[in-house]
């Protein structure tokens, strides 16, 4: 289904992309941050927050790591303000290049078992299906992020995964 490369790849851009949410955000009116959009998370740092939180619960599962404290319903609220979520979000991403870089193909064999808060219950699938999950979460919700940017006229970078600089 998918391979250790795939995943140093998807590391990479997640590490791309986010770097380049965080320099448009950087640039607008702090209160356009938490200003309800009518999205699921309600604003732009909520479903940063949420993404965050995501990775965070993830790599938990997968490095053994700690997971953040609280579930879904508190991830909106993961951190404060942006330089709180920048600097969580840069050690999140490293942790993730880290663990992608140390993977094998033989890692990604097999299943998996967690307990979901989501369900409610134990989950069982093979790891390969839940890693390539946790990628396509990323991507889902930076999409939100992007639609919310683009609708405010804010210039966004590209998100092209083949654009992708080869020095990321």
């Amino acid at each position: 289904m998918i391979s250790a490369q795939y995943c140093r790849t998807m590391a990479r851009y997640n590490a791309w992309q986010n770097n380049a949410v965080l320099a448009e955000l950087r640039v607008m009116d702090v209160a356009e941050l938490t200003r309800e959009r009518g999205v699921f998370f309600s604003t732009l740092l909520g479903t940063l927050n949420h993404l965050l939180w995501g990775d965070l619960i993830w790599m938990g599962r997968f490095d053994g790591g700690e997971p953040p404290v609280g579930g879904i319903a508190d991830s909106p609220d993961l951190t404060a303000d942006l330089e709180s979520y920048a600097l969580l979000r840069f050690q999140t991403d490293a942790r993730i290049l880290h663990w992608a870089k140390h993977l094998k193909d033989l890692d990604l064999v097999g299943d998996f078992t967690w307990h979901s808060g989501a369900a409610g219950r134990d989950v069982n699938k093979p790891i390969a299906l839940c890693v390539a999950h946790f990628f396509n979460h990323q991507t889902h919700h930076r999409g939100q992020v992007h639609a919310i940017l683009t609708g405010l006229g804010v210039q966004t970078q590209s998100t092209d995964l083949f654009l992708m600089p080869e020095d990321i």
